[in-house]
């Protein structure tokens, strides 16, 4: 989206009555949420597939550290 475009969104936006305001704000809040939601479980699928596929280590923090102190 352009600079340009939301400008004008925003502009318009403040030109609505409060309780429209309100409104779209209660709207946008919950579709920031639910694209949130969808991000996570779409991150979620794919860290199931790699640890299926066997592409994850498994262990505590020190297996942890001692990796990375071995590379």
């Amino acid at each position: 989206m352009s600079k340009a475009t939301l400008h004008r969104i925003i502009d318009e936006f403040s030109q609505l009555p409060l309780d429209d305001r309100e409104y779209a704000i209660d709207v946008i809040n919950k579709q920031l949420i639910e694209a949130k939601r969808e991000a996570i479980a779409k991150r979620a699928k794919e860290a199931m597939a790699n640890f299926k596929k066997g592409s994850v280590k498994r262990g505590s923090v020190k297996d942890l550290y001692r990796d990375l102190e071995s590379d």
